[in-house]
């Protein structure tokens, strides 16, 4: 299989049989420009953000515990200015966000149950001001109006589960100026007010953890007008509401699960099936999304999430188990020697937390990690599209000498089908000629989709381009980029070239890929 995206293009356009809707090519991307740390597998980048003014690219580098700030006046040579040591502050970024000539950084504390920072910084990395956020700032951004920054921190338990902080979300004032921000400035919101509130459908499970301690905020999405905030809730399968304004959680709703035995939402669920074997399997998969992003269609504001999938791991407490090693119920599973075979179900990973229904040790339903799709909701949290089995028929289609390969090395065929497929990690929607366009990351297997999504009863599948090298070898750093983990889309208005600008940025290559998105429409 070529690697040219082009021809990529034209063959799924002929296969995605899986799309909502036939596919169109009306934008492409195509790579103009790459940035490398040199760094293999040490989170070097991870989230990119760009900033108009100065035509500079903020990424964080958690090897080198740096803010690195790129310029890309000329995007085919970007060029790194300098690093900012976010060490005083803390241990390393999580995230990175820019608007206006202002740089905000989230550094998680050492260790990682203390209360983190956001710091403030100028286009060439002066420090403005820094203030004490939550437990594990993981992800930052403003709102759209530039009055305040909101954090998103996660705060994890150590391994031992003997400190669980609470997850929560903080807001920082910045209409005194990004160089005047002080802690007053600063309102920190936690979930206690739902510690004893009912909450149908949302995973609550931590041993011993109250819902403020339990819940876990991932990802920060500002609604156009700035007023509301949208928060995915990875490991709880859940989304909280945020009055921005008002500095408030209106309300924490649950996401449900798709069914796996639905044929629009089959999968690959065995590494040891010998080939590509995607078809319905008796299991239900938790959203757990990780990127979110609002965009507005007709009126009415919508969210989208990337579904990635995520399981507790900590040394007292895992959630975590393949289906082989579990008992399945016999009135439930008549099939379950079959099932239980590690050509069908035997290794797919799935949480343990959830399924045996009359707690008799026995499971009735089997709840895996993620979806492998990406979801269009409602303002209310309502699901009204999903991309169900696309992205593994997709890259199928694609490549299908490396399907389902991992992030980490090349002649990987198949290793992940067992562990959330292709895994949809990054996230970003942007506007081509007035048509709306959702651009996803696959960690695994690499490369990005595109989406149109300008209506929501009408999504098209436009193309999926990788520029990842599977003859080369990963360590090496001839196997091109992997790992795609954040994506940030520039307009034509801010970009340095007068077209829209991808940039993605790859955790495991610890590299910085920068696409020209080019629109085909007449």
């Amino acid at each position: 299989m070529t690697h040219d995206a082009g021809r990529i293009r034209v063959i799924l356009a002929l296969v995605a049989a899986g799309s909502a809707a036939a596919a169109r090519a009306d934008v492409h991307l195509e790579q103009i420009g790459r940035y490398e740390t040199g760094i293999y597998d040490g989170t070097a980048a991870e989230i990119p953000a760009y900033d108009a003014g100065s035509r500079r690219v903020f990424v964080t580098n958690s090897a080198d515990h740096t803010i690195d700030i790129i310029d890309v006046s000329d995007p085919t040579n970007p060029t790194r200015v300098t690093q900012v040591d976010v060490t005083p502050w803390g241990a390393s970024p999580n995230g990175v966000a820019a608007r206006g000539g202002v740089i905000a950084a989230a550094v998680q504390a050492d260790p990682k149950t203390e209360p983190g920072s956001v710091v403030l910084m100028n286009a060439d990395g002066t420090v403005l001001s820094a203030v004490v956020v939550g437990a594990l700032p993981d992800m930052v951004t403003f709102t759209p109006d530039g009055t305040a920054v909101i954090s998103a921190n996660e705060g994890e338990p150590n391994d031992d589960y003997s400190i669980d902080p609470l997850g929560t979300i903080s807001i920082i004032d910045l209409t005194g100026g990004a160089e005047n921000v002080t802690q007053d400035d600063v309102v920190t919101l936690d979930f206690s007010a739902f510690n004893d509130v009912e909450l149908p459908g949302v995973r609550i499970f931590g041993p011993g953890a109250t819902v403020a301690q339990d819940i876990e905020p991932e990802y920060v999405a500002v609604t156009a007008d700035s007023s509301t905030a949208y928060v995915t809730l990875q490991e709880n399968n859940a989304l909280a509401i945020l009055d921005v304004t008002g500095r408030t959680i209106l309300d924490v709703v649950a996401l449900g699960t798709i069914n796996h035995n639905k044929k629009r939402y089959a999968m690959d669920c065995s590494d040891r099936d010998g080939g590509i074997v995607i078809k319905r399997r008796p299991v239900r998969g938790l959203f757990l999304p990780d990127a979110i992003a609002t965009y507005t269609s007709g009126g009415k504001t919508y969210a989208v999430t990337v579904n990635e999938g995520d399981a507790r791991d900590y040394e007292t407490f895992a959630e975590e188990e393949r289906v082989g090693d579990l008992t399945l119920d016999p009135e439930a599973f008549p099939d379950a020697e079959f099932l239980q075979q590690d050509s069908e179900l035997g290794r797919l990973n799935v949480t343990t937390t959830m399924g045996d229904v009359d707690d008799d040790g026995a499971y009735e339903e089997l709840y895996s990690f993620g979806t492998r799709s990406f979801t269009i909701w409602n303002r209310r949290g309502k699901r009204k599209f999903d991309s169900g089995s696309d992205f593994e028929r997709i890259t199928a289609a694609a490549f299908p000498a490396d399907f389902n390969s991992d992030n980490a090395e090349n002649d990987s065929f198949d290793s992940r089908s067992d562990n959330k497929g292709p895994e949809p990690e990054a996230l970003a929607i942007g506007e081509v000629d007035g048509w709306v366009y959702a651009f996803i990351g696959l960690e695994r297997i690499g490369g990005v989709l595109v989406y149109d999504i300008t209506d929501p009863k009408e999504v098209r599948f436009i193309e999926y381009v990788n520029p990842r090298n599977f003859s080369g070898d990963a360590e090496d750093g001839t196997a091109g980029d992997l790992g795609p983990e954040g994506i940030v889309f520039v307009p034509a208005s801010d970009s340095p070239i007068a077209a829209p600008l991808l940039i993605v940025a790859h955790e495991v290559s610890g590299s910085t890929a920068i696409f020209r998105v080019d629109s085909g429409r007449p």
